[in-house]
């Protein structure tokens, strides 16, 4: 049982300190690696990090998939009677959404840096009480007002949890195998996507129970209370950093802290400094990174926000395009680990990110090459599992770039914060795309995610071609040093010893 929470505060702020002192040669072995596996001091790495694994990933995971279930809910209320029930006109639903993204994008780097000076099992518990209570409370809106006020607080809210996880990975796993794990975890948001259309389908039948005339009040009550409980939890159940994390033997911290300091900074005693913050906001790759993200949080934001309604347009009943939803989005998680596990084996990013944009595409192609989708709404149908099949694993691996490729703890953070920040001002222009007069084809909308789509290729394109250049050229200066934890003398990745991943 994890330690109470009271215990942790005094501690808070500095989370990665306290890791034995002693140092020693590790493996430079990865995830992708464990054919070759050793026994040190009677530790199985392998099985660590299955231990490692089985008590992160879950607890994270969950709030994740609660994060974006709830975000993503307003779609399945949409059809559910929320815009005629609240007296939406016009394009009024979309300006809800866009308020959604203002408060995420104005907090994100505010949120990590909190994260920094505090620790994980308070912060990520908190926030996500904070954002249930809010989700809960938009199923009582009654007009236009209280809608607008309850999504802009949601997104400032749910602003901190994924960019925070992303950095809380970072000091607990190798450069290696952040990847992997960041995909595992973003799955949990097409695996939110079919849970929300069996929840709405179900929860849409009760209509008429508490007073509520139709059933959208239950989706935000029921899924927003259950946030609330798991948040409650989650004080027990995630765990700050090795140093302190009770599930470990000290042989096994003294183990982890060796493996990290073979090829990251996770076991730098590094003190918060706004001149670290600085060094992010210098560094063109950070911005780079953010614009990566960028490209797919319009096809991402705008595919999950709308398919209920995109389905419900070919034809369907509110019902049936509830669970319409679910297939594409459960080939969407199928797609995210799959293509996950082959970039960690073959240590190749940009080019899985281009191959599943390029995927994507096709999907929007075909939504767009479809002139009566009523009549033809199978061909439609299937244009949303290429789109899905597509965004889904190219989102997850852009948003490992921060993670992999940055050093120095908190212009990691930072770095993190800013990619999101920047990505969700793509998702800021796409809730405006989907007009309430633009269906059943939705040229204007599909037609914008196939383009930022294309413009996501150009991004990793120009990132691989950076950062391959940067790498030959360091080659001229001085060989690549892993062992970065143990350096007294470290600069972070400006330091012409460090390699970055591509």
């Amino acid at each position: 049982m994890a330690e109470p929470l009271a215990k942790q505060l005094p501690q808070a702020a500095d989370p990665p300190s306290s890791f034995p002192e002693d140092k020693k040669d590790t493996l430079p072995s990865t995830s992708s690696d464990t054919d070759d596996i050793e026994n040190t001091e009677g530790i199985n790495e392998k099985a660590l990090l299955r231990k490692i694994d089985w008590r992160l990933l879950p607890a994270v995971g969950i709030l994740y998939l609660l994060s974006f279930l709830d975000r993503s809910n307003v779609g399945n209320a949409r059809v559910e009677g929320l815009t005629d029930d609240i007296g939406m006109t016009g394009n009024q639903y979309l300006t809800g959404l866009t308020l959604y993204f203002v408060g995420y994008v104005i907090f994100e780097v505010p949120c990590n840096i909190i994260l920094k000076r505090t620790t994980p099992r308070f912060w990520l518990p908190t926030l996500t009480i904070l954002w249930g209570i809010v989700a809960t409370l938009m199923g009582v809106v009654t007009n236009l007002a209280g809608f607008f006020v309850a999504r802009f607080f949601l997104g400032v809210t749910e602003s901190g949890l994924f960019p925070g996880v992303v950095y809380y990975f970072s000091m607990w796993y190798k450069r290696r195998e952040r990847q992997y794990r960041i995909s595992l975890f973003f799955g949990a948001a097409a695996l939110a996507g079919s849970f929300g259309g069996i929840l709405a389908f179900g929860i849409g039948h009760m209509k008429g129970i508490g007073g509520f005339k139709n059933g959208w009040h239950w989706i935000f009550i029921l899924e927003g209370l259950a946030t609330i409980v798991v948040a409650v939890a989650a004080y027990f159940f995630i765990y700050n950093y090795p140093n302190t994390a009770e599930f470990l033997s000290n042989a096994e911290r003294k183990f982890i802290r060796d493996r990290l300091a073979s090829d990251s900074d996770a076991t730098h005693n590094e003190a918060f400094t706004w001149a670290n913050v600085l060094k992010a906001l210098r560094d063109p790759k950070c911005w780079l990174y953010g614009l990566s993200f960028h490209t797919m949080s319009l096809p991402l934001y705008t595919f999950s926000l709308f398919l209920p309604t995109i389905i419900k347009d070919l034809g369907y009943t509110a019902a049936n395009a509830q669970l319409l939803t679910i297939p594409p989005y459960a080939f969407a998680f199928i797609t995210t680990l799959t293509v996950a596990i082959y970039s960690e084996r073959l240590q190749k990013r940009a080019v899985f990110i281009i191959a599943s944009a390029s995927f994507a595409i096709i999907g929007y192609i075909i939504l767009l090459a479809n002139t009566d989708p009523k009549s033809r709404p199978g061909i439609s149908y299937a244009g949303t599992f290429f789109a899905a099949g597509g965004i889904y694993p190219a989102t997850a691996l852009a948003l490992s770039w921060p993670a992999i490729n940055v050093s120095g703890q908190t212009k990691r953070a930072v770095a993190n914060a800013m990619q999101i920040s920047i990505g969700n001002c793509g998702a800021v222009l796409g809730t405006q795309l989907y007009r309430a007069n633009d269906g059943p084809r939705y040229i204007v909308g599909h037609s914008f995610a196939l383009g930022y789509l294309a413009g996501n290729i150009v991004v990793s394109s120009v990132l691989y071609y950076i950062l391959s250049k940067e790498n030959k050229r360091r080659d001229t200066i001085t060989p690549e040093v892993q062992e970065v934890g143990d350096l007294q003398d470290w600069e972070g990745d400006e330091d012409p010893r460090w390699r970055f991943q591509y």
